[in-house]
Parts: structure tokens; sequence; C-alpha cells
């Protein structure tokens, strides 16, 4: 019986051992399971918690199709992209459930609040971009667990404290960028361990003490950017190992020293800007080996010494900014090799001697500035052979970071500048210049600014100059003889106008422009102040003049110094009103007379449709032609990709632009509907921040919208030339932001749909007579679709850009 009893229950125990071989596998693969259900789940409750995606999650049951979720085949999310999503609020710390996520994308948003502590559990995490939020607080401590990392974008936001020692551990990092933040502090030298990053960009922050040697070992550099922060110390020598470099930015900073020589090793650099600093010392000659650079920009700083002649060799240089040091010498005969040369400014210096001949090579050259330097003989005729120049500076401008040099240039005006028929601004102020103003001059069809104040010229002043210039005229200081020409065709252009200390004599001429500045003080000028200038005018515009008289302070009446002029005057006067009423009742006749056969406008016509408005409700076709005499090309005032904008003057006086679509453009059917949606758009926009569209003509074969004229034009072109951004102090510009501010939260908030422009720059800012800003330029607005996965609708005229500028590349 007992051995029966030890049998059954050996056969039991290997029953036993059996069902648990057979069974095993079995369980454990449930409790793999069952460990991969619970994280699924605890990645769904925290989708839902996050809150980003309340549409998706009462419509579609499926997680990993949801906008903007990747999943691997497990069922893990992956990916999380939620740009430009209109998120807000702050990021919950549920965040960090993801425990396979490698790629979050949060830019373009509105979040706020702290970084989540949370993110640091993520330990796959390849790419992580926060940029273009409100985010504070300072980077947590346990991000630099985060190895795996490749991309870390955390730009424009509002993130203080310093740069964390402990991101040297993200050895895998190839694109770090923290710039537009408030981050303070230094640059830790464990960045020094990032051996692999590509990209390094911490501008535009308040970091302080100098830049670590150590950052010579990312050799793998190809930008490297600090600008625009209070970096002090010298830039260190080791950068000169960054051989992959391509662009070096240091702008903006409060680096003392002179320049390391061993940045001549960076063959690569398309751009080196150490621009406003407090640089000492020489321009080293080895950045003279750098041949593939486009733009190097020293200017700002207290360097000294010659300009090396080396800097020759950078035959693809487009952009040299050398502005406001202490340069010396002569100027190298050598950048007459600079053939691909756009820009080319050494002003505020005290380079001396003359200008080269060799200058007159540079055949791309579009800005010359070479003014408040000690520069003397003659102009050089071969700088009249640059048919691409449009602004040449050879003058004194002040500036509050001037040395007070002056040029001494001498001899006669060259009559062969006539030549630069792309010629905008020509300044040849405060020099020696002598003789008369050749006529010559006014073949400088494109003229906006003409200053030759403070030289020794004499002579007459030519009709011609008044016709070419378009905007500033100013010839005072000098010998100037004779009267004013009393006849020329000036387009109505010139506003300010300053004539004053000279030997002019005469009655003032009955000046038909719009005026905005005028001096004709302290000249022998007689007769009577006409009354719509001393209307408009103070006596410092006429003061100095003996033999004036008019209704000004100052000034003797000019019917009180004879009795025998009164009477004539009250014979004349009666038989003048008569004249005067004959006058207007035959004018008022013909008007009514021509408006009969005006077609009515706002009319429908072959699928054409107009809608135009004049001076007294309405603005008839032929008052356009004949404002701009067909579009000549006279009244053309800027040429796009789209067509052409000109200047309009209406018979109701008022100034008005006109975009005009090229012919080509407006046979092809896409363009055609595009301009028609952007005139109904703009036609329902009002706001005193946007340009006013006054009307449009949709003719299948002339197309062009009416716009209100702004006299000062764009921001950038008030803002790149001294003369102009002088007249711009903070609380103007701060008036331009706000009203630039007022008009994109008008667009974004007040409109149904809202309206995104996406092409907002200082190009598109325009600036009327009180420098009050207007947004333009709608060519490449959207509409937010708010039912639209694709978030955009296009509006606008396709190919619109507006006319190129000089500026930085």
């Amino acid at each position: 019986m007992a051995s029966l009893v030890h049998f059954t229950t050996l056969v039991l125990f290997y029953v036993l051992i059996a069902v648990v071989v057979a069974i095993g596998p079995t369980l454990g693969t449930g409790s793999t399971k069952l460990a991969t259900t619970s994280s699924l789940e605890m990645e769904a409750e925290a989708l839902l918690h996050i809150g980003w995606w309340h549409w998706d999650a009462n419509h579609n049951p499926e997680l990993c199709q949801w906008q903007g979720i990747s999943c691997n085949e497990a069922g893990s999310v992956t990916g999380i992209d939620r740009s430009w999503s209109s998120l807000t609020g702050s990021i919950p710390p549920q965040i960090g459930a993801f425990s396979s996520l490698k790629y979050l994308n949060l830019s373009l948003n509105s979040l706020t609040g702290e970084l989540p502590q949370s993110l640091g559990k993520l330990t796959h995490l390849k790419e992580l971009n926060l940029s273009h939020n409100s985010f504070e607080g300072s980077i947590p401590l346990g991000w630099g667990n985060l190895k795996s990392l490749k991309l870390l974008d955390l730009s424009h936001n509002q993130i203080t404290g310093p740069v964390l020692s402990t991101l040297g551990n993200l050895t895998n990092l190839k694109l770090l960028d923290l710039s537009d933040n408030q981050i303070t502090g230094h640059v830790p030298s464990t960045l020094g361990n990032l051996t692999n990053l590509k990209l390094l960009d911490l501008s535009h922050n308040q970091i302080t003490s100098p830049i670590p040697s150590t950052l010579g070992n990312l050799t793998n550099l190809k930008l490297l950017d600090l600008s625009n922060n209070q970096i002090t110390g010298h830039v260190p020598s080791t950068l000169g190992n960054l051989t992959n470099l391509k662009r070096l930015d240091l702008s903006h900073n409060q680096i003392t020293s002179p320049i390391p020589s061993t940045l001549g090793n960076l063959t690569n650099l398309k751009l080196l800007d150490l621009s406003d600093n407090q640089i000492t010392g020489h321009v080293p000659s080895t950045l003279g080996n750098l041949t593939n650079l486009k733009l190097l920009d020293l200017s700002g700083n207290q360097i000294t010494g010659p300009i090396p002649s080396t800097l020759g060799n950078l035959t693809n240089l487009k952009l040299l900014y050398f502005t406001s040091n202490k340069i010396s010498s002569f100027i190298p005969l050598e950048l007459g090799n600079m053939m691909s040369l756009v820009v080319l400014l050494l002003n505020e210096n005290k380079l001396e001697g003359s200008i080269p001949y060799e200058i007159g090579n540079l055949k791309n050259l579009v800005a010359l500035n070479l003014s408040n330097n000690n520069l003397n003989d003659r102009i050089p005729q071969s700088l009249t052979t640059l048919s691409k120049l449009s602004y040449l500076y050879l003058g004194f401008k002040f500036s509050t970071r001037s040395n007070s040099s002056k040029n001494k240039l001498n001899g006669l005006v060259p009559s062969s500048l006539a030549n630069l028929s792309s010629l905008s601004y020509l300044f040849l102020d405060s020099n020696l210049l002598k003789g008369p103003l050749p006529s010559q001059i006014g073949g400088c069809s494109n003229l906006r600014i003409l200053s030759l104040s403070n030289n020794h010229i004499n002579g007459s002043i030519p009709s011609e100059i008044f016709s070419c210039c378009r905007h500033t005229l100013n010839l005072s200081h000098n010998f100037i003889e004779g009267e004013i020409p009393h006849q020329f065709d000036n387009d109505d252009n010139i506003y300010i106008l300053d004539l004053s200390h000279n030997n002019l004599t005469g009655m003032i001429p009955d000046f038909s422009w719009r005026l905005e500045e005028l001096n004709l003080s302290y000249n022998s000028l007689e007769g009577p102040i006409p009354e719509y200038l001393s209307s408009q005018f103070s006596s410092d515009s006429f003061g100095g003049n003996k033999y004036l008289c008019g209704n000004l302070p100052d000034f003797a009446p000019c019917l009180s110094k004879s009795s025998n002029k009164l009477k004539i005057v009250e014979i004349i006067l009666p038989v003048l009103c008569f004249l005067a009423f004959l006058a207007l009742g035959i004018l008022l006749f013909l008007r009514s007379r021509a408006k009969d056969n005006i077609p009515e406008p706002n009319v429908t016509k072959n699928g054409d449709l107009f809608s135009i408005l004049n001076f007294d409700g309405r603005i008839a076709f032929e008052d356009i032609i004949e404002a701009t005499n067909d579009f000549d090309i006279r009244y053309c005032i800027g040429t796009g990709g789209y067509g052409s904008v000109y200047r309009a003057q209406l018979p109701s006086g008022k100034v008005v632009a006109l975009k005009k679509l090229h012919r080509r453009e407006a046979e092809v059917l896409a363009f055609g509907k595009s301009f028609k949606n952007e005139a109904k758009i703009l036609s329902e926009i009002r706001h005193k921040n946007i340009v006013k569209l006054h009307g449009f003509c949709l003719h299948n074969r002339c197309m062009f919208l009416i716009y209100e004229y702004m006299a000062r034009g764009s921001l950038f072109c008030v803002l790149a030339y001294d003369n102009e951004a002088m007249e711009l102090d903070w609380i103007k510009r701060v008036k331009i932001i706000k009203d630039t501010a007022c008009a994109l939260s008008y667009l974004h908030h007040d409109c149904h749909p809202p309206i995104v422009h996406r092409d907002i720059s200082s190009n598109n800012i325009l600036l009327n007579s009180n420098l009050e800003a207007c947004v333009s330029d709608f060519g490449t607005a959207r509409l937010i679709d708010p039912d639209s996965s694709n978030r955009t609708m296009l509006v606008g005229t396709y190919g619109y850009i507006a006319p190129g500028q000089v500026s930085k590349l």
C-alpha cells in the first residue's frame, strides 16, 4: 500500500512539472502583454489629460490617428507634433508618461509656465522643439539626462537663469538653439564637450563673462551665434580651430582686445560679424584668406591702423562694413579687386588721401559711403561709371558716434554724375567743391535726396535739378546767385527744400509742390511772401532777406509800403474778383459737361469690375490715366515681380499710389482670380494702421489697386540711412512698433475669419509724413480657416514682392 502511494505521488509530481513547463511560456507572454497594456493605458490617459486633442478625442477612438501623433508597431507614442496649433496653458507633468517618445514639437504656440521636470524622463528623445512660446523659469537640471537628444530648440521664449553646465552631457546634440530668451550668467565651458554640434545659437540673451576657449573643440560647428548679449573679454584664439564654420556672429557685445589672427584659418566662413563691440588693435591681414566670405562687418568698434591690402583677395565679398572706427591711412587700391562688392561702408573713420580710381572697378556696387573721413583731392571720374550705384555718400553726416572728421574733396561737381541713372541718394555736402552746378545732374531722374550744402558752389540754379530731385534738395551755405527758377517740371515731388545762406535774388516763385520743410533764409530775395507759404511756415524760413514782405512776424505788410500801391490794389481787386467768378463759372460748366461722358463706376460689364472712388465720391478711370499719362515710366516709383507701383496726383490734389499688374500676369487666370480676391479682402479691411485701399480696377487688360500714398516710404529706407534714421528717436520707434502691433492685432482678432500677413518686414511697414506706421503688401496674406486641416487659405496676388532694398545678408 505504501509503495502504491509513493508511486501515485511520483506520477502527480511529474504531471505537475509537465504542466508548469507547458504553460510557463504562456504565463510569461501574458505578463509582458499585461505590462504593455498598462503602458498604453498610461499614455492614453496622459493624452486625454493633456487636452490638446479635443476634436480627435470626440471623433476618433484610435489614438495613433490623432493629429500630430506617431506610434510604433506596439502602439506606443513615438512622436508628437502640435506646432502652429494655437495651444495655450502649460505643459502638464503627464508628458513624462510617453517613455518611447523620440520627437516632440510644440513650437509656435502660446504655451506658458515653467519647463516641466518630467521631460527629463524621456531618455529616448531625439528632437525637442519648444521654440516661439512664452515659457519662463530656468532649464530643469534633469534635462542633462536626455543623452539621445540631437536637436534642442528653446528659442524665442522668456527663459531665465544660466545655461546649465549639465547640457555638456548631451554629446549627441547637433543643434542647440537658446536664442531670444532672458538667459543670464556665463557660457559653460562644458559645452565644449558637444563635439557633434553643428549649430550653436545663444544670441539675444543677457549672457555675461568671456567666451570659453573650450568652444574651439566644436570642430563640426557650422554656425556660432553669440550676438546681442553682454559678453566681455576677448575672442579666444581657439575659435580658429572651427574650420567648418560658415557663420560667426559675435556682434553687439562688450568684447575688447584685438581680433585674433587665427580667424584667418576659417576659410569656409561666409559671414563674419564682430560689429558693435569695443574691439581695439588692427585688422589682421590674415582675414584676406577668407575667400568664401560674403559679409564682413567690423563696424562700431575702436579699430585703428590701416585697412590691410590683403582684403583685396575677398573676391566673393558682397558687403563690407567698417563704419565708426578709428581706421587711418589710405584706402588700399586693392579694394578695386573685390568685383562682387555690393555695399562698401568706410564712413566715420580717419581715412586720408584721395579716393582710389580703382573703386570704379566695382561694377556691382549699389552703396558707397566714405563720409566723415579726411579724404581730399577731386572726385574721380571712375565713380561715375558705376551704373548700379544708388547711394553715394562723400560728405559729412552727424552721428552720435561721429569722430567729427570731414572730407575736403575739391574741384568741380562732375557733370558725368548724370551717367548714374540708378542714383537715389547723393551727399556731397561739407566739402570744398566749387564752380557752378552742372545742369547734366538733371539726368539723374531717380534722385530722392541731393545734398550739396556747405561747399563753395557759385553760379545759378539749373532748373533741371528741380526736375530730377524727388524728395530733398539742399543747396544751402554756398555762393549761389540769380533767381530761383520759375519754370520747371518737377512732378510735384520735392518735400524738403533748403536754399538758405546763398546770394539768391528776385521773387519767391509759385512752388507747386507739397512742401513739408522750406528754408529760403539769408539771401537777397524781394517782394511778397506767397500767402500759402506764410500760412504754412514761420518767419525763420524767410529771415535774413531785407526786401521781403508778408503776413509774418518780423516782416512788414506788403500793402503798407506805399499809398500808390494801395490805390492800385483798390482799383484792380474788384476786376480780379469778377474775372475769378467768371473763370469759376466756365470751369463748373465744362466739368458738368465732361462728367456726362464719364461711364458710371461700380458696374460690371463683360466680366470686368470697376470700383474707383473720387474727390467727390468717385475717381474716374480717366483721371487715373491722365494723372499717370497712361502709366508712363516717369510716374513709376517701384517695380516688383507682380508689376509696377505708380504715384499719381488726382484732379482734387489727392496723391495716391497705384499697383498695376503686368499685362502678362493679368492674362493668366490664376493671377486674375487672386488679384480680385485681394481687392475684395482689402476692401473689407478698415484700420488706421493698415494702408487704405481707395479703389480698384479689374478690367481684363488693365488691373490695378489704388492705395493711400505714404510720403516717407518704407521703414527700411528710413532706418537705412543716418540722416533719416536720426529723426526716429526711441519715442517715435516705439510708436511705430505700437502701430504695427495694433494692425496685426486687428488682423488676427477683429477680422472674421482672421488674416495672417506672413510677410511682415521693415520693407512692408510704410510711414506717412507724420511718421505714422501702416502695414502694407498683403500679397502673401492668408485667411485662417478654422474648419480645415490645412488651417489657411491663400489671399492676394501671386508673385507680389515689393521692390528690393539693400540690406545685410
